[in-house]
């Protein structure tokens, strides 16, 4: 939300949520990275499928900042079960991002706010 103040009180502006793709582009498991611009900043993302859920998290490893992916759309290992970095191959909890492998136990990636509506994900202003 964006707070103005109108004649000494402070009214609340709701943001509209951003298109990061149709519902349907991503497969169950599977991953889609994303660039878009909320609130004047350029947001570099992902999301995951999993289970008919979806999860969102900022595209930057905790243990260096690098990109994850390797190939455009790409965050998950082979099977399918984890998020994977491309620089040191750490790897995180879907559900979580909590990183399980690797160089950076314990730390975790940065989750973004995300909802599915007709058929399509969005990305909330909190982000």
């Amino acid at each position: 939300m964006v707070c103005v103040e109108w004649r000494s009180s402070i009214i609340e502006i709701p943001q509209t949520p951003v298109l990061i793709c149709p519902f349907s582009l991503l497969k169950d498991p599977g991953s889609y990275g994303f660039s878009v611009e909320m609130n004047g900043e350029q947001v570099e993302g992902f999301v995951v499928r999993s289970d008919g859920q979806c999860f969102a998290y900022r595209n930057s490893c905790p243990h260096t900042g690098a990109p994850l992916d390797w190939v455009e759309h790409q965050f998950l290992d082979v099977e399918g079960a984890l998020i994977q970095c491309a620089v040191h191959d750490a790897r995180f909890l879907i559900e979580t991002g909590q990183c399980v492998f690797g160089p950076c136990p314990g730390a975790s990636l940065e989750a973004l706010p995300i909802r599915v509506q007709d058929d399509n994900i969005y990305l909330l202003n909190e982000a």
